[in-house]
């Protein structure tokens, strides 16, 4: 299954933040053209993350139905309580493995942000809410280096994080490759049962579907992706954009997708980057854009002007 993290980690490192109303139309298009789940904002400070402004009225536009496909980045217990207040029902817990980067991205130690996950969970609960843990960095970090599986497992089974429903696994860098994400991925199902495990990587060395479908061969049940490979992480260096949804949906073409939802994902894909003037690292979009017209997912070359 496929979570389109676009309004959330696809827009943090871009420099034109969108109107709440912007980001709201978006969410209903890709709920309504069947994305089975998306991440619409983030509680970090808009003062350090400005494209994160604007979150709690996304949530707030929202109807209870769409909200249940919906996730909010979150990483305080007050986090959780402010995006509930404004209607959130299923929340990301982030922390880092390495304790580098959760200083860096956090401001704390992870060791915080660990004492603090049992009272982000009350929270939540308090709302009949759902909460993940998710745990960035979980392979390589761009200031200390390779992370031990161990680590990641430690945290995993940290009897402080045992009221989250599910584990999110990133490739924060997108340095993994599949072999190690299956490796983690099969370790944390095993020592984690009763919890779905979801995968979060990013394609800077080419390897983001790749990585994906070794997660899910291994069981993850999720995968992350972003409109156009959009985006990366403000707090670590390397970070490149995320996987591509198109390029993960073309490829694993789940029962709801056909050439036609497929032509307008690229089409409303190619409108956002244009408009916040990124590049479009797709590579489903480009061969959607090629002259091979005897392929039905093909849409022929795109318009000038």
């Amino acid at each position: 299954m496929l979570r389109d993290v676009t309004l959330r980690d696809g827009l943090q490192l871009t420099g034109k933040p969108l109107p709440a109303e912007v980001k709201l139309a978006l969410a209903r298009e890709l709920l309504g053209l069947g994305v089975p789940s998306l991440e619409i904002g983030s509680l970090a400070r808009p003062d350090l993350v400005p494209p994160m402004a604007g979150t709690l009225e996304v949530i707030a536009g929202l109807t209870a139905e769409e909200l249940a496909r919906c996730w909010v980045w979150v990483a305080t217990p007050k986090h959780v309580r402010r995006a509930a207040e404004a209607g959130a029902v299923n929340f990301q817990y982030c922390l880092s493995a390495s304790d580098t980067h959760n200083r860096a991205n956090l401001g704390r130690p992870a060791e915080a942000s660990l004492a603090a996950m049992p009272a982000a969970v009350e929270e939540a609960h308090a709302v009949n809410g759902r909460i993940q843990l998710c745990v960035a960095t979980s392979f390589t970090c761009p200031f200390e280096g390779t992370i031990p599986e161990e680590r990641v497992l430690e945290i995993a089974g940290d009897p402080r994080t045992s009221g989250a429903a599910d584990v999110v696994v990133c490739d924060t860098l997108g340095q993994a490759i599949p072999a190690q994400v299956t490796s983690l991925i099969t370790r944390v199902r095993a020592e984690s049962p009763g919890r779905d495990v979801v995968f979060h990587g990013h394609d800077t060395w080419g390897m983001g579907v790749a990585n994906s479908l070794a997660a899910l061969a291994a069981g993850a049940t999720t995968v992350d992706g972003a409109l156009g490979g959009l985006g990366g992480c403000p707090f670590a260096p390397g970070a490149g954009g995320n996987t591509s949804s198109e390029d993960l949906l073309f490829a694993t073409r789940p029962g709801w997708l056909d050439p036609g939802v497929f032509a307008r994902l690229v089409t409303l894909s190619e409108t956002l980057l244009a408009e916040l003037s990124e590049p479009n690292r797709s590579r489903a979009v480009q061969g959607a854009r090629s002259k091979a017209a005897a392929f039905e997912w093909v849409l022929g070359p795109a318009q000038a002007g």
